[in-house]
């Protein structure tokens, strides 16, 4: 779920804005579109667009492997689609909330999470640039961690969030450590609940596993 405008966007994340398309409200964001993304070049932070996928150098095509929009924090720094990216291409993924489904097969319902203060937060990311057939693509996955105790009746996951005070950390313009970053957000910080009537007629069914909106 994207909603923040894109000059909101920039004076949160100190960051300068490319060219990200229309800045439109979107409530339900799927895997493979285009997602706002900010990195750092140098400490000079930009906003910019990337598929949502990340699509490691070794894939011949874009679907040459799975769709890897995850990338779970306790087995990142040796898995070989990560395990550079996230030494060296460190990003942001900024998010007003996201869904995820509950309940037994067939009658699973969706539950809207965002922060519990309002506005936006910043999954914790990684990115890689892909040359295909057309070009190159600029791709990303969001970072996962075993879920909170506010999430854990929902799903076993969530992504990391990374609070504003560690935006430099998780970027890499502060140094080393950003591995204490890959944890569950404080229990305050989320609110879970039900999703409302119109967003289960714009969800319309349980998305495939691991979809983050």
């Amino acid at each position: 779920m994207i909603t923040t405008s894109h000059e909101a966007m920039g004076r949160l994340f100190a960051a300068g804005l490319a060219e990200l398309g229309p800045d439109v409200a979107r409530r339900n964001v799927s895997p493979t579109e285009p997602v706002p993304v900010v990195v750092s070049h140098d400490g000079d932070r930009l906003v910019v667009p990337m598929r949502w996928g990340l699509l490691p150098p070794f894939y011949r095509t874009a679907n040459g492997g799975p769709l890897l929009i995850n990338a779970r924090a306790e087995g990142i720094a040796g898995k070989p689609a990560f395990r550079e990216a996230v030494r060296e291409r460190r990003c942001l993924l900024p998010a007003d909330g996201f869904y995820e489904w509950q309940g037994e097969k067939g009658a699973k319902l969706p539950f809207s999470v965002r922060p519990r203060s309002g506005g936006t937060m910043a999954f914790a990311g990684i990115w890689q640039d892909w040359r295909g057939p057309e070009g190159w693509i600029s791709t990303c996955a969001i970072v996962t961690c075993p879920a909170n105790a506010v999430l854990a009746p929902i799903h076993e996951r969530m992504p990391v969030v990374v609070a504003p005070e560690d935006f430099a950390l998780w970027l890499g313009e502060a140094g080393h450590g950003a591995a204490r970053l890959m944890v569950p957000a404080p229990e305050a910080a989320l609110l879970a609940e039900p999703a409302d009537e119109e967003t289960r007629a714009l969800l319309g069914r349980r998305p495939s596993p691991g979809r983050l909106s």
